[in-house]
């Protein structure tokens, strides 16, 4: 077997781990990334397309946002849709942020490009990375690259791997307590070559379901229905789907839906999950390995990106001085906001998606609650500033509730 060594062993290449190997190379910090997939499959994954306005910040801090400020949208604001009527909610005005519309594949493109321009160790289809002795000194992650069996020592291991990875899985049973919550409903999501119908998001609160309208370009457009949990994308053709699409979004005096070819659909589950503690041993666990949120809000890529501004920072310093304080206090300091970003997102959920059959009460309270957010400005504000992120900037660290 192949013996290698690395100061951090990188388990995923999403936006998370990329982008740790990224600031931890600028640190003089090692890393070997690891990804079971494709180069060519995470390069076009769909994903999250919003990113908060501190988000842009620290990637132009790091020197991966010149393609994001060429070809990403800059908005200032987006539109409500409920009883056939339209209410803008102008968040800049609110809050003096924007966001940008920039798909994630995008950027996990600019992040591989970086890493590959800078002779990063970044390994491709690994399907069978396996963290060991992560309660040890000498953590090892064992592997094959290329069919040839590898085993890599290192100081520490970043879990960069989503929710179904292998690096939670990888410590004993118990060791982690989590919290979840399962939605009674899913998302059906559109990737169609056809041009947004208007320049900013459409949130529609429909009698039907939810109904998203977002975008990827000038020329695709990025579109969700609300359907039941459990629903199969194999239900649902383009005659299908366009139908629905107008039905909840098209109101009168704004521009129709503009239809086009689909590029892909797939059916995605709600869920809101938290791991406590994010760390065990020498593993630190960040993104979607450590906590998912529903997406309604587009909390996934800025949480995980907050994760890793933390743990390359705590690891800078650690190799700077041999201090651990700031490692040993990496769960501390990001589950404050990863809690906030779960209550806004739940918040969110319930107030834009249609309750369950019979719950016409909830109906009601969904009426009441949207009406104060455009017609208060007090909960205009207190909205827009979680909505663009800085709400959870000032969630002070706490650490989880014992």
């Amino acid at each position: 077997m192949k013996r290698l060594n690395t100061q951090v062993a990188i388990v995923g290449a999403g936006p998370g781990g990329l982008l740790l190997s990224h600031l931890l190379q600028r640190s003089g910090v090692d890393s070997i990334v690891l990804e079971r997939r494709s180069r060519e499959y995470v390069e076009k994954r769909v994903r999250a397309g919003l990113l908060e306005g501190g988000t842009v910040d620290f990637l132009r801090e790091a020197g991966l946002a010149d393609r994001l400020e060429r070809e990403g949208l800059v908005h200032e604001g987006f539109v409500f849709r409920f009883g056939s009527r339209a209410h803008r909610m102008p968040f800049t005005e609110l809050t003096g942020r924007t966001v940008h519309m920039y798909g994630q594949q995008e950027l996990v493109k600019d992040l591989i490009r970086a890493r590959t321009a800078a002779g990063a160790r970044l390994w491709f289809d690994v399907p069978d990375a396996e963290p060991l002795g992560l309660d040890t000194d000498t953590p090892t992650v064992r592997c094959t690259v290329a069919g040839e069996p590898v085993e890599i020592g290192c100081d520490f291991v970043a879990g960069c791997d989503g929710f179904h990875g292998v690096s939670r899985r990888s410590v004993p049973t118990g060791t982690f307590a989590t919290y979840e919550r399962a939605y009674p409903y899913a998302w059906l999501g559109v990737l169609a070559e056809a041009p947004p119908a208007a320049e900013e998001l459409i949130y529609a609160v429909h009698s039907r379901g939810f109904a998203l309208h977002s975008m990827r370009s000038p020329a695709v457009s990025r579109l969700y229905l609300q359907v039941e949990a459990g629903e199969r994308v194999e239900n649902w053709p383009d005659e299908r789907i366009w139908k629905e699409l107008h039905t909840r979004l098209d109101i009168d005096g704004a521009p129709e839906l503009a239809e086009g070819p689909v590029l892909e659909k797939s059916c995605v589950a709600l869920r809101g999950f938290v791991t406590e503690p994010m760390s065990y041993g020498r593993l630190f666990l960040a993104g979607d390995a450590a906590h998912i949120v529903p997406p309604t809000a587009a909390k996934g890529l800025n949480l995980a990106v907050a994760d890793i501004k933390v743990l390359a920072t705590a690891f800078a310093e650690f190799y700077a001085s041999g201090d651990r304080t700031a490692l040993d206090g990496y769960s501390a300091a990001c589950l404050p906001g990863v809690w906030q970003a779960q209550e806004f997102s739940d918040w969110m959920s319930g107030l834009l998606h249609r309750p369950p059959e019979g719950r016409v009460f909830d109906g009601r309270l969904q009426d009441a609650r949207l009406e104060a957010v455009v017609n208060s400005p007090a909960a205009a504000r207190r909205f827009a500033e979680n909505y663009v992120g800085l709400a959870r900037e000032r969630t002070p660290a706490r650490g989880g509730r014992p």
